[in-house]
């Protein structure tokens, strides 16, 4: 009872200063609410449980080749074949092999990105039906029809949770056509990769069943999972792993070369699916908590100046009998009072704040897109607002015996002593500290985008327009396919407004992402040193036409045409400046040759006569200034282009360059194509400009989202510096005006509450510098892409900083300028 009567005096008590109450409890209500709102994210993207059965057991294994920049290169079927043979700690291995699909039959033709699994990757997973049934054993073997799950979310955006869409047949293209049935729709859950949305057995995929896929060690395209053994570890898992990975490439050193650096390793599940949102949303956390301590500090002071001013009223109660835990609880309640109107506002506000970060996390984890409020919002706030009080109500000095004595109880004047005008400086100095640690990383972040935005292609992105219209084989030989493009570029040419239509297999930044690898190529005269491989370039094909629809030079020799690619005895390809530079320095690469090398080649589809005209040497007819379409800030490129008479044609992207409008061509462009054939997939349609701006996002994001936390974080620590100034002002009026009285120069003054600012400026620059500096090492040893911040943005934080500090001390300052000498004299 007592404490609620100690929380009713509190309330009475802040009810005489509503202007501080109220600038308390929103200060609070800023660092509260965005805090909780940040650990609501955090907890659903990184701590929720998953919905998998037993996720402390399931883990993913990868193999990469660090030696030729490829993270991730998938396993082969002999490679799974040996681990799962010869690993004891996993129970059971699951494999899915990322495929994309054309699918027929299911409201509109559309690209799908699709899975195809064996019978045991859902048991492996932990994961069950939400409709009809899952993949099973049943569904294994080359004689088993073809069936296929829908993931929810696909089921849910696309098909409006439709049930009847069990036992509907659809047509999957993909490499080979089959027809399957659907079986079932996936539990909502966190697909691997986050974008598939249809899961099939291994008979949808006839690639996946011939011999070249089932024998090849080094034919690498299936991601694998596995489930620990009871009793196992993680651990144990990774040290067996390591010798199996290490005795099979002792047996199979041609599938495993020393610089390519092959190597195997295993991490939780829960890891690989975070993996992408986790550095962002740690480094964000961090941002909210410096906020919670600028705005902490900020109140800190106001809490203090008003304790100063109160010290007669608290003189008076100690001189009645109260004791100092009496009023370190009087002040502990007033605390709480401001603390909890802060937190119940920040907790209303951060609701809609969460749909807005979630909004931003999915773009780097899908499992913010279904994110929901949930208690945790409420108890985080709660405790933030304890937190707070507490420091609050301990930050202030009560008064001593001596004041209390009765001397001096009348003095109306607020007098500060060293030790509080130290405290009130600290905080300020740890505002402005943390404020500058938030300006660096935003100033890096916009820094970055800007030079992202600002990088030259090498392209005309304004005035091209990509269209997705994947190759469809059923029912069609390769040349059909080839004479398809052909006539649908030639009657989009023939639209009003289009100036050239060109064939590509990739759009650039949307389909091919950097640290994809290439395959192995030589060229006439190339020797590379024993030990090492051949390089590796990119393969696309393309029509005549390509380079000067997307407004790329030829440096040398000529385009395509349309009689390139029929002769087969003599093939020709266009090569990358680059490429032509390094195989053939100082050289006219003109009808020189180049010819791949890659064993992975085999593999690819066709017949032996296809396979023959693909590794034989290529005629080099012309040179094309680089296309980098993996990186935002190009890099110099090897890349081989081959027609798309006699190429290899598995991607499908229309390219229109236009004088007008590039969307209003996106309509009658699709009716055209869905004239030629009423199956045909067209999707996707984008300018180059907008491709490249929605890569870019999540750069955008976090340049906004970082920027809004400093621009924030900066005007509660300005407020701070000029809070302090001036309750510094007010309680030396009288020593003002005597310096006055004595001649001074109000100028003078007006330097020394300045230079007072510029000082508590100047030192939480330094403070942050050597924060951020120790932060960032610690941070660097855990978070691998983490870099120290250039010159510019330190320079330009600390610029920003000086000159606001410098700004927020004018007003204090001239007011300590303006003192009138006999008033402040009469003040005592």
């Amino acid at each position: 009872m007592s404490f609620l009567r100690d929380l009713r005096v509190a309330f009475h008590s802040l009810t005489r200063t509503p202007g501080l109450a109220i600038t308390v409890i929103l200060t609070l209500s800023l660092g509260i609410g965005a805090n909780a709102a940040i650990f609501t994210l955090v907890r659903g993207v990184l701590l929720k449980p998953l919905v998998n059965r037993d996720e402390n057991r399931l883990i993913y294994i990868r193999q990469s080749a660090p030696g030729i920049h490829d993270e991730n290169t998938t396993f082969s079927v002999p490679e799974i074949q040996d681990l799962r043979a010869s690993v004891k700690t996993l129970s059971a291995l699951g494999d899915f092999s990322t495929m994309g699909f054309t699918m027929v039959g299911l409201g509109e033709p559309r690209s799908i990105q699709g899975g195809v699994v064996s019978g045991t990757f859902f048991d492996v997973m932990g994961l069950h039906p939400a409709l009809g049934r899952l993949i099973g054993t049943q569904d294994d073997g080359p004689n088993a029809a073809g069936v296929v799950v829908l993931t929810y979310r696909f089921w849910a955006t696309a098909l409006g949770k439709d049930p009847s869409v069990i036992g509907k047949t659809v047509r999957l293209g993909s490499i080979g056509e089959r027809s399957a049935k659907i079986i079932g729709v996936l539990e909502p859950c966190v697909p691997y990769p986050q974008d598939t949305e249809i899961i099939s057995n291994i008979v949808t995929s006839p690639h996946h069943l011939s011999a070249t896929m089932v024998t090849g060690r080094i034919h690498r395209m299936t991601e694998l999972f596995g489930r620990l053994a009871p009793g196992a570890t993680l651990d144990q898992t990774r040290a067996e792993l390591r010798t199996v990975y290490s005795t099979m490439k002792k047996d199979h050193p041609e599938a495993y070369s020393k610089p390519a650096d092959f190597q195997i390793e295993a991490r939780m599940f829960r890891d690989e699916i975070t993996s992408g949102a986790r550095d962002v949303l740690l480094v964000l956390l961090a941002a909210s908590a410096l906020v919670f301590v600028i705005a902490c500090c900020n109140v800190a002071n106001l809490i203090l100046a008003r304790t100063v001013r109160r010290e007669g009223e608290l003189a008076v109660r100690m001189a009645l009998g109260a004791s100092k835990g009496a009023l370190r609880r009087m002040l502990l309640s007033e605390s709480l009072v401001l603390c909890g109107a802060g937190a119940l506002i920040g907790v209303v506000s951060a609701r809609p704040m969460v749909a807005m970060l979630a909004r931003y996390a999915s773009k780097f984890s899908v499992r913010a897109i279904d994110l929901t409020v949930d208690s945790s919002l409420l108890w985080v706030g709660a405790a933030l607002a304890i937190v707070a009080a507490v420091i609050l109500a301990f930050v202030p000095r009560l008064p001593s015996s001596a004041s209390s004595s009765g001397l001096g109880l009348s003095n109306g004047t607020a007098r500060i002593t060293s030790g509080t005008n130290r405290r009130q400086q600290i905080f300020a100095v740890t505002q402005i500290a943390a404020s500058f640690v938030l300006l660096v990383g935003a100033s890096m972040l916009i820094s970055t985008l800007i030079a992202l935005q600002r990088a030259r292609t090498g392209l005309d992105t304004q005035r091209v327009l990509a269209i997705d219209v994947p190759a469809m084989f059923y029912g069609k030989t390769p040349q059909q396919v080839v004479d398809f493009y052909k006539e649908a570029m030639r009657r989009i040419d023939a639209l009003p407004g289009v100036n050239r239509t060109a064939f590509g297999d990739v759009v650039p930044w949307r389909d091919n992402g950097p640290g994809t690898g290439g395959l192995q190529f030589s060229a006439d005269g190339h020797v590379h040193s024993r030990g090492e491989e051949d390089p590796r370039a990119s393969s696309r094909t393309i029509s005549p036409g390509y380079f000067a629809a997307l407004h790329v030079p030829i440096v040398a020799g000529r385009d395509f045409n349309a009689l390139d690619g029929e002769n087969n005895d003599d093939p020709v390809v266009i090569v990358s400046q680059t490429l032509a530079q390094r195989m053939f320095p100082s050289q006219d690469p003109i009808n020189r040759h180049v010819f791949w090398t890659d064993p992975v080649l085999q593999f690819f589809p066709g017949t032996d006569a296809d396979k023959a005209r693909l590794v034989a040497p290529h005629r080099i007819i012309g040179v094309a200034a680089d296309i980098d379409d993996g990186h935002l800030v190009p890099e110099p490129t090897l890349t081989v282009y081959d027609p798309l008479e006699g190429g290899v044609t598995f991607g499908g992207r229309l390219f229109i360059r236009t004088t007008r409008d590039p969307y209003a061509l996106v309509a009658p462009i699709t009716r055209l194509i869905r004239s030629m054939s009423a199956d045909q997939p067209v999707e996707h349609a984008a300018t180059l400009e907008d491709i490249r701006t929605e890569v870019l996002t999540p750069d955008r994001l976090n340049s906004l989202v970082f920027g809004v936390f400093a621009a924030v974080a900066l005007a509660i620590a300005v407020v701070g510096v000029a809070g302090v100034l001036a309750f510094s002002v007010s309680a030396r009026t009288r020593e003002f005006g005597i310096r006055l009285a004595l001649g001074s120069e109000p100028r003078r003054i007006l330097k020394g509450v300045m230079v007072e600012g510029a000082v508590m400026a100047a030192l939480g620059v330094l403070a942050g510098a050597a924060f951020g500096f120790v932060a960032a090492r610690l941070a660097g040893s855990y978070f691998v892409e983490m870099k120290m911040p250039g010159a510019l943005p330190v320079v330009i934080s600390a610029f920003l900083l000086m000159t606001v500090a410098l700004v927020a001390s004018l007003l204090p300052a001239a007011r300590a300028a303006r003192v009138d000498v006999m008033e402040a004299l009469r003040s005592e």
